[in-house]
């Protein structure tokens, strides 16, 4: 959600992760303008949503009993919202939902296609080679372990 996105602390807050856990990443100071760039589309989507009254997006039942309106705000909104409109089963209404795990592995092996890495490339060897690049680079095994939400190494 946008709101996960802290530029100011370049961290990104990675919700119901591995384990379900919550847990914090950081954010490459070289991704923070693309990031943004990204962020002023995904904005002009949310405010063609807000003008033909498309329901908010969806969120967990006590979050939206606590906050009934929240699901329309920006800050609640995707960062990688679905390209099309789908009804929402549980309520029957139309909502954005976010992409799904398949449209980011595309995505993922069309970049390194276009990036000419023949490799098999998939989110998984990212995440090791995340891991990999921290350990290469000195950073202590409890740190990646956090990183990666992992309890045991």
């Amino acid at each position: 959600r946008v709101k996960d996105v802290d530029f100011g602390n370049g961290l990104v807050i990675v919700r119901d992760g591995k384990g379900g856990k919550d847990r914090r990443t950081p954010l490459s100071s070289a991704l923070e303008p693309v990031l943004r760039e990204h962020l002023e589309k995904i904005k002009m989507l949310y405010q063609v949503d807000r003008k033909a009254n498309v329901a908010g997006v969806w969120l967990p039942g006590a979050l939206e009993r606590k906050y009934p309106g929240a699901g329309t705000e920006w800050e609640w909104f995707w960062v990688f919202p679905s390209s099309k409109l789908s009804v929402d089963p549980r309520a029957s209404v139309v909502r954005r939902h976010h992409a799904g795990e398949n449209a980011v592995q595309k995505a993922v092996k069309v970049a390194a296609s276009n990036a000419g890495i023949e490799k098999r490339v998939s989110c998984h060897v990212l995440r090791h080679s995340f891991a990999t690049h921290l350990l290469e680079a000195g950073r202590d095994i409890r740190t990646v372990q956090e990183l990666l939400g992992h309890t045991d190494v």
